[in-house]
Parts: C-alpha cells; structure tokens; sequence
C-alpha cells in the first residue's frame, strides 16, 4: 500500500509543481519581455547598448505607469514611475532601468535623514559614453516630500539648463528647502523605504557627494573598481527589473 500510494502522490505533487511553475511564470512575463525582449532581440548585447546612447533602444517611451524594482544588497524596493509628471525624464529613466544601466551600481551618496542618490555605471567606458548625454528640463514639479524621486540636476542660472543625465535621488524625509529649485519628481516609492533608509551612510557627501560638488570625477573614471576600493562599505544594487503597471 505505502508504495502503490507514492505513485499515486507524485504525479499530483509534479502537476502541482508545474501549475505553480506555469502562474509564476506568466506573473512575471511582463518584467521577462522588458528586461530581455525589448533589450536583446535588436541583435545586439546590452553591454552594447550601454555603451551607445544613440541605439533606439534608449528612445522607447515608458508606459503610462511602470514599476521599477531595485534589489540591493539590504533588500528590495521599488518605484513607481508616472511618465505624466515627466515624460522626457521617465522615459530615460525606465531605459534606464530596463536596459541594465543601474545593475551593479553604488549608493555613492547617502546622507541620513536627507537623500539616497545613485546612477553611476560600474563601467568607466560607460560613463564615458554618457557623459554628456543630457536630457531637457521640464516644468517642475519640485515637492520633495519623503519617498519622492527626481534626476538630480544642476541649479538654475547661465549654462545650467538641461542638465540631467543619469543620477536619481530619493527623498529620506521631506525637504522643502529642495522645493525652491525645479526639479521633476517622477513618482514615489511604494515599496522598501525601510531599505532606503537602512543603506550605508557612514561616508555620506564624501563617497563622490552630488553632481553639484565637482568631485564625481575619480567615481566615473574607476568605476566599480575604484569605489569599492577607496569606499568599500557603499550598498549596491544587484539588478533592476521593469513591469508596466495595467491601468
């Protein structure tokens, strides 16, 4: 009995198994076909991708609502980016994010209490190529409460317009000494602020500090190598997947 009864269980146990299998897979489809079809079926690998900002693949428009999830050495959290509050910033963000720029990359700037910032590549030859590849303003939409995300950009005055590029930072309480300035919040966080609150910040400003203070440079030039080196204990992101969010 025992034996006729095992045989019995497994074929359930296996079908189970295989439904389980089958309703995760199609969960995740959305996040499968941004990360893999739309980046690699150009014929083209995403490490060169990354390093041509003037592939088409950098020109898709995000959907109306997408949900960007970061995974990190503390933990998971997750963006939820509205392409209405910004559509030239969300749309380089969510390449961004589906394209692989921010896999791998450091926390290179918390600072308690204040702001997480991130969105320098690993690859100096990456950075290189997207050095200058800036985006244009738009009306600002600066109320910079907790949980709030933008690229971060230069002030206002001569020379400094259109000046994002690749960094985002994320409000760690609200800062309304930031609302003065125009920046474009493009969504919140709706998940792992908790995350974003725990990330190491022992260096704060001096692990390469803000694009407004001049000393990026070495963090762009060495990449990876260099920071983890000179700033070893820097939180970093594993990898980030896309979903667009049904309306």
């Amino acid at each position: 009995m025992p034996s006729h009864r095992s045989f019995v269980i497994a074929p359930l146990v296996l079908a189970t198994f295989l439904a389980l299998g089958c309703a995760t897979s199609t969960a995740t489809s959305g996040t499968a076909a941004d990360h893999a079809v739309n980046s690699l079926n150009t014929g083209r690998s995403r490490a060169a991708i990354l390093l041509d900002p003037t592939d088409p693949e950098w020109r898709r428009a995000a959907p109306a609502k997408s949900h960007l999830r970061f995974e990190t050495t503390k933990g998971v959290f997750v963006l939820d980016l509205v392409r209405a509050w910004g559509p030239i910033g969300a749309d380089r963000l969510y390449n961004l994010a589906r394209l692989g720029y921010y896999d791998d990359a450091r926390f290179h700037r918390v600072v308690p209490h204040y702001i997480v910032q991130w969105g320098i590549n690993g690859n100096p030859a990456v950075n290189a190529a997207w050095k200058d590849q800036h985006i244009a303003d738009e009306p600002p939409r600066s109320h910079n409460v907790r949980g709030t995300f933008a690229f971060s950009q230069f002030p206002p005055g001569p020379g400094h317009a259109n000046t994002r590029n690749t960094e985002i930072y994320v409000n760690l309480r609200d800062n309304p000494r930031s609302d003065a300035e125009p920046f474009t919040m493009l969504g919140t966080v709706i998940e792992g602020m908790d995350v974003l609150d725990s990330l190491y910040s022992g260096y704060g400003e001096k692990s390469g500090g803000g694009v407004r203070q001049g000393k990026q440079g070495p963090l762009m030039e060495g990449g990876n190598a260099y920071m983890d080196r000179e700033y070893p204990k820097l939180d970093r992101i594993l990898r980030v997947t896309v979903t667009t969010v049904e309306r």
